[in-house]
């Protein structure tokens, strides 16, 4: 016989599926765009291998942030042990994996663009490597707004720290 969640943590559940399932496809989506103009660029120089893949590598920290707003929904909300979550605490709980979950879909995308567009500058000027990195650093503060707000959440909602 399956064990039944309280509604609460039934709704953090929903909130961790949405921080990670969000967060990792901006980041899926960012990575197939950088990679695939990353192909492109070693295919016409192979020195390019190691740019590209930095910048192919960038756009997953959005779904290291979904992915740890999900582990601490997880474990705080009762489905891993511990008390089950009120139903005020699973609809903060939904709150935060929206924030990490939608920011990091926008902002993985906009990083797998921006990498994008590094890689191209790259092959056609190496000394641009640098600046290349900054610009597609520049999208990951949207994803960082929203891994903020969710701590925020978790913590003002009880969920952290109760």
């Amino acid at each position: 016989m399956a064990a039944e969640l309280a509604l609460g943590s039934a709704l953090a559940a929903i909130g961790a599926g949405t921080a990670v399932g969000f967060a990792a496809l901006g980041s899926g989506i960012g990575q197939g765009i950088a990679s695939s103009a990353s192909v492109g660029a070693v295919a016409e120089d192979s020195s390019m291998f190691a740019q590209g893949l930095v910048f192919t590598a960038i756009p997953e920290t959005q779904a290291i942030y979904g992915f740890l707003i999900a582990i601490l929904l997880l474990v705080f909300s009762g489905i891993m042990g511990g008390s089950p979550l009120g139903v005020t605490a699973g609809l903060v709980a939904i709150g935060a994996g929206v924030s990490v979950g939608f920011g990091g879909l926008g902002s993985g995308m906009g990083q797998g663009i921006a990498s994008s567009a590094s890689v191209g500058a790259v092959v056609e000027e190496p000394g641009m490597f640098a600046q290349g990195l900054v610009f597609t650093a520049i999208p990951e503060t949207q994803a960082i707004y929203g891994f903020l707000i969710a701590i925020l959440l978790l913590v003002f909602g009880g969920i952290l720290g109760a």
